[in-house]
């Protein structure tokens, strides 16, 4: 008989993180444990307000779906049993290290990966003023790839230019997080373009996008919030040169590996992506890394402490997740 334990956990963030949407102190994750013939799996998510979500619904979210876990439902009965979002990706990556553990295999094996090597992981500076963003860059200037967080009311152009001037040798992404309107769309991207940047995530609301389709994009422009699944990936093809993979969108590893591999047939770049959560959330975004052209999941970076027997980092290079942790 299979048994689900649920968890709230609490992880205070080092610092304040902050995007044009607003700030925050501590990450709050929701885990899904299954214990099953003497073996255990689990999986972390974080709600996102963003989407609708608190951590009380996604609790109850899975505790509804009790019964059908505890008697034994599979990866791929889930993804109709629950629609996609953070409640869908605890249950599925505990699914995943389940069946690891009980098949005595790395759950890469189970994806059809050979091997994981270590990747390069973004290191994100939070919004704030262009001082402060520049402070904070000189400080994480030897990071090989650093996430810049724009999408304030005014002060992009300074924050693109003051960034740049305090970390010259490294590469650039800027996440705007929705937060750019389309009158100020073409400048904003020149700018990005003319300090170097590889890549502009969700530059405009999600709702408000179509903008894109008519303006010169002279850097790569990533969707974020504008793109959950598959299910409309011909529309994000048509505006966007990425997309940002998070296992949180799209319910889970299993959705996400499909997604990684129709989104390549249409062209589309793949960002890996996280919440703000523990290394226990990253452990299976790992195995989307060898499709990713961009790796970000420096979410235990950001906090004041990550979950014991975490992912090993390397400054920003992040090593493969040992069996312990997940898979």
């Amino acid at each position: 008989m299979r048994r689900l334990s649920i968890a709230v956990e609490r992880f205070p963030i080092a610092g304040r993180f902050v995007i044009s949407r607003g700030s925050r102190t501590e990450a709050v994750v929701v885990t899904a444990r299954l214990e099953e013939d003497g073996a255990a799996g689990w999986g972390e998510c974080v709600p996102y307000a963003r989407y609708g979500e608190t951590v009380e619904g996604v609790v109850a979210a899975i505790e509804a779906l009790r019964p059908r876990i505890e008697a034994g439902i599979d990866r791929v009965a889930l993804q109709d049993a629950m629609p996609a979002g953070a409640a869908r990706n605890a249950v599925d990556c505990a699914l995943w290290d389940l069946e690891a553990k009980r098949a005595g295999v790395p759950a890469m094996t189970l994806a059809g990966i050979d091997r994981l090597r270590p990747a390069t992981t973004a290191y994100t500076i939070s919004l704030g003023t262009p001082e402060e963003m520049a402070q904070a860059t000189r400080k994480a200037a030897d990071r090989p790839i650093l996430k810049i967080k724009l999408g304030a009311p005014e002060g992009d152009l300074e924050r693109i230019r003051a960034v740049r001037e305090a970390a010259p040798d490294a590469t650039l992404i800027a996440d705007a997080n929705e937060g750019w309107i389309a009158d100020r769309l073409a400048s904003h991207l020149k700018a990005c373009a003319d300090a170097g940047f590889a890549l502009v995530e969700q530059p405009l609301p999600a709702g408000a996008d179509e903008a894109l389709a008519d303006v010169e994009r002279p850097v790569l422009v990533c969707a974020d919030e504008s793109a959950h699944d598959r299910r409309n990936l011909e529309r994000i093809a048509a505006l966007y040169d990425a997309i940002n993979i998070k296992l949180d969108k799209t319910g889970g590893l299993t959705e996400a590996l499909a997604t990684a591999a129709a989104a390549q047939e249409r062209g589309l770049a793949i960002m890996v992506g996280c919440m703000v959560g523990t290394s226990l959330a990253m452990a299976p975004a790992m195995l989307l890394t060898p499709r990713a052209r961009f790796v970000d999941l420096d979410g235990p970076l950001l906090l004041a402490r990550d979950r014991e027997g975490g992912l090993v980092f390397e400054g920003s290079v992040i090593h493969p997740p040992q069996p312990g942790l997940w898979g």
